[in-house]
């Protein structure tokens, strides 16, 4: 039951696309065009008189012809002959024409101009425009127009008499017969809003029909194909492929709908139909084709670099303003083809894209920012920064921002703008960590001691497997208010800073007790004092008083008083 219910989904599916090509405006020929834009020599121009019968433009006499021959109405369709034939001499070579037209004339009818001057495809004959050419057993035939003045009703565009003096030949030829001959009567009497009811049936029911022809045509081929496949990797499990995807079978039944145009006798408004018809099925299946093939794209490229933090997001940006441009595209090759200017449009269109532009300044400033650090790859997921006074580990980077987890356990999420305009200090990429403790001895610590710490400290570090041997250096580094400065430097390789941490605390308390061997000590805050009352204490001499010779002892002072005192 499930491949049933698959054909009867599809089935409802491409009557729904029916309905619309019946519903849409443009799928059938319209008569009148765009309007001509308002120039100040347009407006000093008199205004042309319009004729009733729609000859005042090469497209309007075309069609005005063929829906008066079409309604029954030769006397009327006469009148857009350039023939010196009248009555019912007339009459007949009006109906050979539009045989003529409707069978050979190819359905192009949205190409011929509809201007008042017509295309002008010959400069030496402005009066000329041509319709279109059709095969005969003589050779090509030019279907022609000519602008004829009938005085105060203006000029007409007219079929030029040099082709109605071939229509009675290329008649006498014409072999195929049309398709209402084959048809009962009540198919093509009956006409619903003028159309014949055959053309109903055809879109509500044909169409549906060869689309799930072409349904079953994939599945079969689907079988074909997974049971080679099977059979050829010898993999039974292995699931039946999609070989004609929605787009390829909207392509193959239009390719169908012009075949069916070439051995079916349509008149020329129903094979503009058609042609109109086929025309927006293949375009809607090529915007759907290179829309799939997009979003494969995408998977693809996100599948192939999956470690990337933020190229996901890029991607899938990249991807919507492509499916943006393919749309587009397509919507301006139909307008074209239906002889649309969008020049208006997209003129406004540009006017509105810069006030969202400027609008949104801040939001694009985010979003190209985001895009230029996920590309250069500046921040990514886990890496512990500092930007500014922020320090934290990077959680997401987005388009517009990015999510930091502070050392505080917080949440803060800055935007892309800010970081790439600020100084980024990345934390977790450094390949050695500085150990650079500078500590100092006391004064009394003679230069034997002081030669035996540096020695030994500078083994102790050296010998440590996580210590880059050749940063090494331990020095005297200056002799202090209060104490003699040593200082250590060295690289360690290791992986992250709490390792470093306890790397660090294993080294200092190492060197504690280097120092306590040696017989010193670490220094501590001291001052000296000289105290002096007089001259002859000054010339007694005065002892100095060091303050602070060992930890926790009280300042002592010495006091040397003269006899006169």
């Amino acid at each position: 039951m499930k491949p049933v219910n698959n054909y009867v989904m599809q089935f409802g599916r491409a009557l729904a696309l029916s309905v619309l090509f019946v519903i849409c405006p443009v799928a059938r020929p319209q008569i009148s065009g765009p309007a001509k834009p308002a120039t100040p020599d347009n407006e000093a121009q008199p205004e042309i008189p319009k004729d009733k019968l729609g000859r005042n433009t090469p497209r309007g006499a075309v069609i005005g012809f063929l829906s008066t021959v079409r309604k029954g109405n030769l006397e009327t369709a006469v009148l857009y002959l350039n023939s010196p034939l009248h009555g019912h001499e007339a009459e007949e070579l009006a109906r050979q024409l539009a045989t003529v037209l409707d069978r050979r004339l190819p359905a192009k009818l949205n190409e011929i101009s509809d201007e008042p001057d017509g295309s002008v495809p010959d400069p030496l004959r402005p009066d000329e425009d041509l319709v279109g050419t059709i095969d005969t057993t003589n050779g090509e035939l030019d279907i022609k127009l000519e602008r004829i003045d009938r005085g105060k009703a203006g000029k007409v565009w007219l079929f030029a008499r040099n082709t109605l003096n071939s229509i009675p030949g290329v008649f006498r030829d014409l072999n195929m017969p049309p398709v209402e001959n084959f048809l009962p009567e009540v198919l093509v009497n009956t006409r619903p809003a003028t159309i014949p009811l055959y053309e109903w049936v055809a879109v509500f029911i044909g169409i549906p029909f060869l689309y799930m022809l072409t349904g079953l045509l994939g599945r079969a081929l689907g079988l074909g194909v997974g049971a080679v496949r099977r059979r050829i990797h010898r993999n039974f499990n292995r699931p039946t492929p999609q070989v004609l995807p929605a787009p390829v079978r909207l392509i193959i039944l239009a390719l169908i709908i012009r075949w069916l145009l070439t051995v079916v006798g349509l008149s020329l408004l129903a094979r503009q139909f058609w042609s109109t018809t086929s025309f927006i099925i293949v375009t809607v299946a090529g915007v759907w084709l290179l829309l799939l093939f997009n979003g494969w794209a995408e998977r693809y490229l996100v599948a192939l670099r999956p470690g990337i933090s933020g190229s996901a997001a890029v991607l899938r940006l990249l991807r919507r303003v492509m499916d943006g441009v393919i749309l587009f595209a397509g919507l301006m090759f139909t307008l074209h083809h239906f002889g649309i200017n969008p020049t208006a449009a997209l003129a406004g269109l540009g006017v509105g894209g810069i006030a969202i532009a400027l609008a949104a300044q801040k939001t694009l400033e985010n979003v190209i920012a985001g895009i230029s650090l996920i590309a250069d790859r500046a921040v990514c997921v886990g890496d512990a920064l500092k930007v500014g006074d922020i320090a934290g580990t990077v959680e997401e980077v987005g388009l517009r921002s990015t999510r930091i987890r502070t050392l505080d356990r917080t949440v803060l999420w800055v935007p892309n703008g800010q970081i790439a305009n600020m100084s980024l200090e990345k934390l977790s990429v450094r390949d050695k960590f500085w150990f650079h403790p500078v500590f100092g001895l006391r004064y009394e610590t003679t230069t034997r001691q002081l030669h035996s710490v540096i020695d030994d400290i500078r083994k102790l570090i050296t010998s440590h497997t996580s210590v880059d041997p050749a940063s090494v250096h331990v020095r005297l580094l200056r002799l202090g208010p209060f104490s003699l400065d040593l200082e250590t430097t060295a690289f360690l390789f290791v992986r992250d800073w709490n390792e470093f941490l306890e790397i660090q605390q294993s080294l200092l308390l190492s060197i504690i007790d280097i120092i306590r061997e040696a017989g010193t000590d670490i220094a501590i805050p001291s001052q000296t004092l000289y105290l002096s009352a007089d001259h002859s204490a000054k010339e007694a001499g005065m002892k100095p008083i060091l303050g602070g010779k060992r930890r926790g002892e009280q300042l002592q002072t010495e006091r040397k008083m003269s006899p006169l005192s």
